[in-house]
C-alpha cells in the first residue's frame, strides 16, 4: 500500500503515533490538519451568520438539514462508487469542487449579497459533495497504511486531527468574526483546501485490485445492505452511531443560541464553548491512539454513552460560562471516544470489497441522521425552550446504549470466527493492534 519508512523518517515512533511512519499517510494527515481547520471555522461563522441574520433557532436547524441530508439521501450510492472507482482521484475531485463552493459563499459574504436562501442553497450543494467525500475518505485511509494492527491507531490519528482542528479552528473563528466579520473565515477555508489538494496530488498512491462487481448499481447497493444489516455486530454499530446523531449532535446546531441567550455573550463565547468541547474530544482521541490494543473498545463505548448524556444534561442546565464549559468538554470527550471507538470496530470487521458501501451507511448515520435531529432540535427549541430541548436529548442518549449492552454476549459469539480464520486472535496475548475488539478473549477476558 502506502510507503513504508523512509531514510528521513525515524525507525520507531511513539506508539500514540506509529501510524505516521507511513509517508501517504503523513500527507494526509498534514493536508487535512490544515484543511479541517478551516471548515470549523466555515461552520462557526456559518452559524453565527445565519442567527444574526434570522434570529432564528428553527432556521439554523434548516441550514444543517440542507447541509447533511444528502448524505443521508445519497450516501449508498456514494458508497457503491467509492467500491467501484479509484478512491483517490474521487477524493481529488470531491476537495475541489469544497474550494469552489467554499470561494463562492465567501465571495457572496464579502460583498454584503449573502441571503438565506444563498446560504441554503450552497448548504445542499456542499452535502452532495460531502456525501461522495466521506465514503470515499473513511474508506481511503485504510490503504494508507501497509500494517493492519496500525489501522485502528490510524483511525483514532484521525479523530485526533479533527478535533485539533475543533479547538482551534472555533477559537479562531471567534476572534475573527468578532473583528472583521464573517467572509474572513470563509475565504481563509477557501484557501484551506490548497493544503488538501496538494497532499493528495504528492502521494504515490499503488493500483488497488478490485473484484469484479456486477454492474447493475441498485444490485450493488443491494448486496452492501444485506452485508451490513444483516450481520448483528455492523448493525448493532450502525444503529448506535444513527442514535447518537439523531438525538445528541444537534448541540452544535444550538450552541449560538445557547452562547448568545443563555450565556449572554457573542461569537467569542460561542467560540470557547466550542473549544471546550474540542478539548475534551482531542483528549479522547489521544486515549484511542495512545492504546496498545483495540481489546476493551465495547467497554469504552458504553462508558462513553454515559459520559455524553450526563455532560448533554449538564450543559442544558449551565447558566454561568464556567460551568457550560466544562460540561460540554464532558460531552465532547464523551462524543469522540464512542464515535472513533464504534469506527475502529466497523473498520476491523468489514470486507475490503464492501468497504466503501458499508462506510457510506456510517456516513449515513453519522452525517444523515444529524440534520433530521437539528431540524426537529431546532423546532422543538422554539416551543419548549434550549434547556428542556438538551435535556431530553441527552436522557435519549443514555438509553440508547442499553440495547448494545445486552447484545453483546450474542456479538461475540459472531465475531470470534472471523478472528480465528483472519489469524488476529492469538495477537491479543502479544499486545497487538487486532481487531478482535467483538470477539470473547481468550481464558474468559473481557471485552
Amino acid at each position: 500500500m502506502a510507503d513504508s519508512l523512509t531514510p528521513h523518517t525515524p525507525s520507531r515512533l511513539g506508539g500514540m503515533f506509529r501510524a505516521l511512519r507511513y509517508r501517504n499517510y503523513r500527507l494526509f494527515f498534514t493536508g487535512q490538519s490544515i484543511s479541517l481547520i478551516g471548515t470549523w471555522m466555515q461552520q462557526i461563522a456559518m452559524s453565527w451568520l445565519v442567527y444574526r441574520l434570522t434570529n432564528s433557532v428553527f432556521l439554523l436547524g434548516m441550514v444543517s438539514f440542507a447541509n447533511q441530508i444528502p448524505s443521508f439521501l445519497l450516501g449508498p450510492f456514494a458508497g457503491v462508487i467509492s467500491d467501484r472507482f479509484n478512491r483517490h482521484r474521487v477524493l481529488l475531485l470531491t476537495q475541489f469542487l469544497f474550494l469552489l463552493e467554499a470561494s463562492t459563499l465567501a465571495a457572496l459574504v464579502l460583498t454584503n449579497t449573502v441571503t438565506i436562501f444563498h446560504i441554503l442553497g450552497l448548504g445542499v450543494l456542499a452535502g452532495i459533495i460531502n456525501a461522495f467525500d466521506m465514503s470515499a475518505r473513511q474508506s481511503f485511509v485504510v490503504q494508507l497504511v501497509e500494517k493492519r494492527e496500525d489501522m485502528s491507531n490510524a483511525i483514532a490519528l484521525n479523530s485526533s486531527m479533527f478535533n485539533m482542528a475543533r479547538l482551534v479552528g472555533p477559537s479562531v473563528a471567534g476572534g475573527i468574526i468578532a473583528a472583521v466579520g464573517e467572509g474572513v473565515c470563509f475565504l481563509l477555508n477557501a484557501i484551506s483546501y490548497l493544503a488538501v489538494l496538494a497532499s493528495l496530488l504528492l502521494m504515490r498512491v499503488p493500483q488497488v485490485e478490485r473484484k469484479v462487481q456486477d454492474t447493475q448499481i441498485l444490485k450493488s447497493l443491494g448486496e452492501g445492505f444485506r452485508y451490513a444489516f444483516g450481520f448483528a455486530p455492523i448493525r448493532d454499530i450502525l444503529l448506535l452511531i444513527a442514535t447518537l446523531s439523531l438525538f445528541g449532535m444537534p448541540f452544535t446546531v444550538l450552541m449560538p443560541a445557547f452562547a448568545r441567550d443563555v450565556l449572554h455573550g457573542d461569537a467569542s463565547t460561542l467560540g470557547l464553548l466550542m473549544g471546550a468541547s474540542g478539548v475534551g474530544a482531542l483528549l479522547g482521541a489521544l486515549y484511542l491512539a495512545a492504546r496498545k490494543t483495540v481489546l476493551g473498545l465495547a467497554r469504552v463505548i458504553v462508558v462513553a454513552s454515559v459520559l455524553f448524556g450526563v455532560g448533554l444534561m449538564a450543559f442544558a442546565l449551565a447558566n454561568t460560562l464556567l460551568l457550560a464549559m466544562g460540561s460540554i468538554f464532558v460531552v465532547g470527550l464523551g462524543m469522540i471516544l464512542r464515535m472513533a471507538s464504534s469506527n475502529t470496530l466497523i473498520q476491523t470487521i468489514v470486507d475490503e470489497d464492501k468497504r466503501g458501501r458499508v462506510m457510506s451507511f456510517y456516513s449515513m448515520a453519522f452525517m444523515g441522521m444529524a440534520p433530521i435531529g437539528s431540524l426537529l432540535a431546532g423546532w422543538l427549541a422554539e416551543r419548549i425552550g434550549l434547556t428542556y430541548t438538551l435535556l431530553g436529548c441527552g436522557f435519549i442518549c443514555l438509553l440508547s446504549i442499553i440495547p448494545f449492552v445486552l447484545a453483546l454476549p450474542k456479538t461475540r459469539q459472531l465475531v470470534r470466527p472471523i478472528y480465528q480464520r483472519l489469524g488476529i486472535l492469538p495477537e491479543i496475548a502479544t499486545g497487538l493492534q487486532t481487531a478482535s475488539t467483538l470477539s470473547s478473549p481468550p481464558e474468559g477476558g473481557k471485552m
